[in-house]
């Protein structure tokens, strides 16, 4: 108690008699009467908890012209719950680091990347990918073959088996490969009691950069499953695979029938017809509908529903007109990658990825009907890649920096006087503002230049608080703390002893991403005994 009054007396000293936000993160599915009546009772318990905000979400909000007929009317209900309690609603816009439910419109916005001269060979009128140069993996027979197998993996009856250890179990192979080509790789997997590591394919480039975020999502228990992951070798010739599981694990991993190889074109974006180019080894244009049959890709961000990509897909078959068996050609193309379990991310500089933002502005503007907008810029993983991207000559963070300004101007046109807020992480230098984070082109510095005076920061660098606060607060935003994060809350003391002489801090967020409401009086006591 007694350390609670010195941070209180601390605080006081710094915000004075200026009453500090409480904000809860709501997530909801608005279409649902059930949702409604579980958001109405999560708003009455913040209330009366003493919170002020509520930051809603929804996936429906990218898409709200295809919404039923229910989804206004809870709408309403929502809001005229929050208008009776007297606790703002502030929705979030702008998807642009987890762009899937903007994508709905249409999933060829994606951010795409690049594949260059791929080799196809024709054979009865079908031009198939040939590995270029050759590639594959050792048997998993045993451990002949590969670059080293981790002493926790031994063969087991046409497998390599994992043992129950809290240990590494990896096999590794160096490959050659060519810069800028699609890469396939597919493995059955059999686990028993597994826990703490989880299976994983990493490619790593020659620099040590990871190529392959796709998660495998593998069970705890399960039979022989096979999955299935690509990833481009961006500039690398030569990179280092892994199958295996990291840090302390516990149960058994078995992999077998492991494969690699180039692949294509899975994923494909097309875009006005373009982003596919075909032609002869002597360098001659094939002309699309003339020389090879239209490429279509309705299995790129289809399913299970419009804006959803699936990692693996058997790729569409390039036919081509009056080849004779054994013609080469060299394919090049943009495609779509998946970050972790589903995540990919929109194309900014597109002009019509831009009208889907003001569209979605506007739509949700028009009904919330409130001042206060938040914008979702976030964990922005793929960037600078496909034509749009090039073409601008911007670096990550001067693409980011010139949507953010863009989005902030379509916020003010849209609601005159609004407040704005925004995640620190792409715009922060602690934080993701970074060289070569995950896949973008280049670097995410120089990013927080688009962030406008008034625009708000919500931060949740907990890692760095102590670097992230005064550096938002130097350039003139005022903050606020996105805390608990389903952790412990000493979390929530560590912030706020952080916060304690950091300028133009405004509030606090209770942060789940579990759905985890358990905790929300909990930390508001907290919050009161250090006056916020």
């Amino acid at each position: 108690m007694k350390t609670w009054l010195v941070i209180f007396a601390m605080i006081g000293s710094v915000h004075g008699a200026e009453k500090m936000e409480r904000w809860i993160y709501l997530p909801a599915n608005f279409q649902v009467g059930a949702e409604v009546e579980r958001v109405d009772g999560l708003l009455v318990r913040a209330v009366a908890a003493g919170y002020t905000h509520a930051l809603i979400q929804d996936s429906k909000f990218s898409r709200l012209a295809t919404v039923t007929t229910e989804y206004r009317p809870n709408v309403e209900k929502v809001k005229a719950t929050a208008k009776r309690l007297g606790i703002e609603l502030v929705p979030a816009v702008f998807p642009v680091g987890y762009s899937n439910d903007i994508l709905f419109h249409d999933p060829n916005l994606a951010e795409g990347l690049p594949v260059r001269d791929a080799l196809f060979v024709v054979k009865d009128g079908v031009a198939g990918i040939v590995s270029d140069p050759p590639v594959s993996l050792p048997s998993t027979t045993s451990k002949e073959g590969w670059g080293f197998v981790d002493d926790t993996i031994v063969p087991d009856d046409g497998a390599m088996r994992s043992k129950p250890m809290t240990e590494n179990a990896r096999l590794m192979k160096k490959l050659k490969v060519s810069p800028f080509r699609q890469y396939h790789v597919s493995v059955e997997i059999r686990t028993e009691g597994l826990a703490g590591g989880k299976p994983e394919i990493k490619a790593l480039g020659k620099d040590g950069r990871s190529l392959q975020w796709t998660n495998l999502a593998a069970k705890a228990d399960q039979p022989w499953t096979r999955y299935d992951v690509t990833f481009n070798s961006l500039n690398n010739d030569e990179l280092t695979l892994y199958l295996g599981v990291w840090g302390g694990h516990r149960g058994t991993l078995w992999w077998r029938d492991a494969g690699i190889g180039e692949c294509g074109p899975v994923n494909l974006l097309r875009r006005d017809g373009k982003f596919l180019t075909i032609k002869s080894v002597g360098g001659k244009i094939l002309v699309e509908e003339k020389d090879f049959e239209p490429v279509t890709n309705p299995l790129t961000g289809t399913t299970p529903w419009p804006g959803a990509f699936k990692p693996w897909h058997e790729p569409p078959v390039l036919r081509v007109k009056g080849m004779p068996d054994g013609e080469k050609l060299r394919v090049s193309y943009y495609h779509a990658h998946i970050i972790y379990d589903e995540q990919v991310c929109g194309c900014v500089e597109e002009p019509a990825f831009q009208m889907l933002l003001r569209n979605q502005a506007k739509e949700v503007a028009d009904l919330w009907e409130t001042k206060t907008h938040f914008m979702s810029h976030d964990e922005w993983r793929l960037l600078g890649w496909d034509p749009a991207c090039v073409k601008s000559g911007k670096t990550p963070g001067k693409i980011a920096a010139d949507n953010l300004r863009l989005c902030t101007d379509i916020l003010r046109k849209q609601v005159a006087g609004g407040r704005i807020l925004v995640w620190n992480d792409i715009f922060d230098p602690y934080h993701n503002a970074v060289k070569n984070y995950y896949l973008a082109n280049g670097s995410f510095e120089g990013s927080w230049e688009g962030l406008t005076p008034g625009v708000e920061i919500m931060n949740w660098n907990f890692g760095k608080r102590d670097d992230s606060l005064p550096f938002f607060s130097k350039l003139g935003h005022p903050q606020l703390i996105a805390g608990f994060y389903d952790g412990d809350l000493s979390d929530v003391d560590a912030w706020l002893a952080s916060a304690k002489n950091v300028k133009r801090m405004k509030g606090f967020m209770y942060t789940t991403w579990r759905q985890d409401y358990s905790k929300l009086e909990a930390v508001a006591e907290k919050l009161q005994m250090a006056g916020w």
